[in-house]
């Protein structure tokens, strides 16, 4: 069972300073004098808590919120970690009495099917951000476009005389029954992701769920409860295949034994978002965060240490990540994505247990 843990992290250092902005389409109120709220506050200035539910994996996660404190010393951060599906469902639970102020990490469909439970917000960095990678009413903003892709124990593979999947489709052979790793989509939202991104490349919402049918019958009863564990167990060799995310694939970019496919009947690059929590207690920091997430530097930081690909168009991305005019993208319908996640969810759960 995937755990909730909470960890206090708080610094002392002194840092540069960073634009934050309000609820419009400006990136700040100008006084008279023509200067931005932000612009008269130092970074020193901003104090108090900030409350930060989290599903990104721990080390990218770790480095974010240090360059945050580095930057922000005398605002005390408390992060909340576990995946996408079980933090949205705490965030409903607390809409009374929010104990979170804002969600860094999921991905967008997952926090578009909560959206009632954010605030709308424009960053200050929202010129950077194209209009497909942002809610259109400010309830969420992608940070991260995220391509689903399929990671490879070649040596476990090639030991066993098999090629290489280069799709979705080529899964569903018989050579992998028993052998891919994939997480429940009700606990984890990029795996939610990568069964919408399945249904949309084979057919859509209604001739999708013949091929799911037949991908379900190759896990043969094997389902991982957290999708960590997803790519983490094809490395350790427990299975040959699975379905993971680039950012997590990409990590194992020097072993010898590992490689990631995108495949060739059709990904998806929804983006990882982060939203301001409705009602959020330290709602001021929360906005200051969101800024952070989103500006360059942080963007950059996250791109060369953790190969996290930048929303933003004017930071460079890792080179060992294909352009994303180089892939076969999904039209991937956010809109019944969202709205229809109970119903796909459900409807999963009863061909598992077929």
């Amino acid at each position: 069972m995937k755990k909730i843990f909470a960890v206090i992290l708080c610094a002392i250092i002194g840092a540069m300073s960073l634009s934050a902005c309000g609820g419009n389409k400006q990136s700040a109120a100008q006084d008279s004098t023509g200067l931005t709220e932000a612009e008269e506050k130092a970074p020193e200035d901003y104090t108090g808590n900030l409350v930060v539910y989290s599903s990104h994996d721990e080390e990218p996660l770790n480095a974010g919120i240090n360059m945050f404190m580095e930057k922000y010393p005398n605002v005390k951060v408390e992060v909340v970690a576990a995946g996408t599906g079980e933090l949205c469902d705490r965030i409903a639970s607390e809409a009374d009495s929010p104990a979170a102020d804002v969600i860094w990490g999921g991905g967008a469909d997952s926090l578009a099917a909560y959206k009632d439970y954010f605030a709308p917000y424009v960053c200050a960095n929202d010129e950077f951000i194209d209009s497909a990678y942002k809610d259109p009413d400010g309830r969420w903003i992608g940070e991260s476009p995220l391509p689903m892709v399929i990671i490879c124990n070649k040596k476990l593979i090639e030991g066993d005389g098999l090629e290489i999947p280069q799709s979705w489709e080529d899964l569903t052979n018989p050579e992998w029954k028993g052998k891919i790793a994939y997480c429940l989509p009700s606990e984890s939202g990029s795996a939610y992701t990568q069964l919408c991104t399945m249904l949309f490349a084979h057919g859509g919402m209604d001739e999708g769920w013949e091929f799911i049918r037949k991908f379900c019958d190759n896990l043969d009863g094997k389902i991982l409860d957290a999708s960590d564990k997803c790519h983490e167990m094809v490395v350790s060799g427990d299975f040959y295949v699975g379905l993971t995310f680039e950012k997590a694939a990409v990590q194992y970019r020097d072993n010898p034994d590992i490689c990631f496919v995108y495949p060739k009947d059709g990904t998806s690059a929804v983006p990882d978002g982060v939203a301001l929590v409705k009602g959020a207690p330290n709602e001021e920091n929360a906005k200051l965060f969101i800024d952070f997430v989103t500006s360059g530097e942080c963007q950059t930081e996250q791109s060369r240490s953790w190969g996290r690909r930048p929303v933003r168009p004017d930071v460079e991305v890792d080179e060992a990540l294909a352009p994303l005019s180089e892939l076969v993208l999904v039209n991937y319908d956010f809109d019944s994505a969202a709205k229809d996640k109970d119903a796909i969810i459900r409807k999963f759960n009863n061909i598992i247990a077929e």
